[in-house]
C-alpha cells in the first residue's frame, strides 16, 4: 500500500517574538475563563518587565473622553477585518494606546500586534509599541474602574524612584461581553530618575 504523504505546506507566518509567552497566556486565559466566577475588582501588584518592540497594525482616532470606550469595538472589527484579507495573523490581543492632549482631547490608537509591519491604507496604519522598561499592572473588573490600574502604576513609580517614559497602553484580554470581569494589562514604559 503507497504512504500517505504529508499534506501540502502552507505559507510561513513569520511569529511574533513572544509566541511561546503567548501560548502559555493562551492557556492561562482559557483556565481562567473556566472558572467559577464572582463579582469581585481587582488590580493586582505592579511588575516590571522589559518588552522588546512590536510592531502593530493600528486605527487612529482623536476623541472626547466619553467617546473613547465606544469606539474600541469598531476600531478592533477594523482593524481585525484588514488583517484577515490581508492574510496576516495577530500575534497578541487587541490593545489600544492613549495620549491625552492639554486640552483634555485623547489621541488614541486601537489594534493588534503584528509579526512584520504592514503596509497599511487608508485607514489601518503600521504602528509600534516600544521595547523597554515596563511596569505592569493587572486589573480584573470594569472598564469605569480601571483608574484603579493606573493609580497602583502611579504609586510604584513613586516608590520606585521612576518616572513615565512616554505612553501607557491597555491590552485587553477577554471580549466585550465579560465587561463585569474584564482583564485588563496596563502597561507603561518608565526610566528611573
Amino acid at each position: 500500500m503507497p504512504s500517505a504523504s504529508p499534506p501540502p505546506a502552507g505559507p510561513k507566518v513569520p511569529l511574533c517574538p513572544g509566541v511561546r509567552y503567548m501560548v502559555l497566556r493562551l492557556v492561562v486565559t482559557v483556565r481562567w475563563a473556566l472558572a467559577p466566577q464572582g463579582g469581585d475588582v481587582r488590580t493586582d501588584h505592579p511588575e516590571s518587565r522589559v518588552v522588546h518592540k512590536q510592531p502593530t497594525a493600528v486605527l487612529r482616532a482623536t476623541l472626547h473622553r466619553d467617546e473613547v470606550q465606544g469606539w474600541f469595538r469598531t476600531a478592533f472589527d477594523v482593524v481585525a477585518e484588514y488583517l484577515r484579507r490581508h492574510g496576516i495573523a495577530p500575534c497578541g490581543f487587541p490593545f489600544a494606546r492613549y495620549h491625552i492632549r492639554s486640552d483634555g482631547i485623547f489621541e488614541v490608537e486601537a489594534g493588534f500586534p503584528v509579526a512584520v509591519r504592514i503596509g497599511g491604507n487608508r485607514q489601518i496604519v503600521p504602528s509600534s509599541l516600544p521595547g523597554g522598561h515596563v511596569v505592569v499592572a493587572w486589573h480584573v473588573g470594569t472598564y469605569e474602574q480601571l483608574g484603579d490600574a493606573y493609580r497602583a502604576l502611579d504609586d510604584w513609580l513613586r516608590a520606585e524612584h521612576g518616572a513615565p517614559a512616554g505612553d501607557a497602553w491597555e491590552v485587553y484580554h477577554d471580549p466585550p461581553n465579560r465587561a463585569q470581569r474584564w482583564r485588563t494589562e496596563v502597561i507603561q514604559p518608565f526610566r528611573l530618575n
